[in-house]
């Protein structure tokens, strides 16, 4: 049995955002059940659910540290106590409200849809850098040297330099510097389609999250452990609130 693990920020299970964000891709983590779909307009159904097909494999998340399988000599019962150990230690931090937006633009204009930070949020956009770097180095040693395989499915002829650097040493391209806090929404979009769904999606944010909460701001202060057996959906095993 193969099995990954991959150490993600994740709403609350019982928050708005949480709710929604499954409802998008038609797959609850928490749960591993399939979630009713919301579909954005200009979309049916089934284009829809096929244009999330991989980020709902991987479930509504953020990641810190890329899905891994472990190193010998490590256990799942030992990652789940190392991550005790590490929230321990943090202190939760607030963000202001996030917005979608397009990102990952390739050459042609093609994009994910995403939540990310506002753009103003520079203190939170610091005390996420140092989480993610916390996390990626604290937990390198569960983490098993890529197989020639994974590395190939990340194209590395396609990367640059530093993004083949870090997937050489971190098992992932985009990591420390290049880090980008978002939690996916789609696969990525034909350009033409980007703006619409873009502007669609934050409609159904606004909707079903920011007018449903006093205060659509985000509170991080915890981390799951995201459990993959197989090349399945990914699920939540544990979260870890930060002490």
């Amino acid at each position: 049995m193969s099995t990954r693990y991959g150490l993600y920020f994740a709403p609350p299970a019982q928050s708005a955002l949480w709710s929604f964000g499954c409802a998008v891709l038609g797959w609850d983590a928490e749960t591993g059940t399939d979630a009713p779909q919301l579909a954005p307009p200009s979309m049916d159904a089934a284009a829809f659910h096929a244009l999330t097909e991989d980020p709902r494999r991987y479930g509504f998340h953020a990641t810190l540290k890329a899905p891994f399988r472990l190193a010998a000599g490590t256990s799942a019962e030992d990652l789940v106590a190392a991550l005790h150990d590490f929230c321990a230690d943090r202190a939760a931090f607030r963000l202001p409200a996030l917005e979608v937006r397009a990102v990952g633009a390739n050459a042609a204009g093609d994009a994910f849809i995403a939540l990310v930070e506002p753009e103003t949020a520079e203190g939170a956009t610091s005390a996420l850098a140092a989480l993610e770097r916390d996390v990626v180095l604290a937990f390198e040693p569960f983490r098993a040297p890529l197989a020639e395989a994974e590395i190939a499915r990340r194209r590395p002829e396609s990367l640059s330099e530093r993004q083949r650097e870090n997937l050489m040493r971190y098992g992932y391209p985009g990591v420390l510097d290049l880090f980008r806090f978002h939690l996916t929404l789609t696969g990525r979009a034909p350009a033409a389609q980007v703006a619409t769904l873009e502007a669609e999606l934050a409609a159904l944010y606004a909707e079903h999250v920011v007018s449903r909460v006093a205060d659509p701001g985000l509170t991080i202060d915890q981390i799951a452990i995201f459990e993959q057996v197989d090349g399945g959906r990914f699920t939540v095993r544990q979260r870890v609130l930060f002490v």
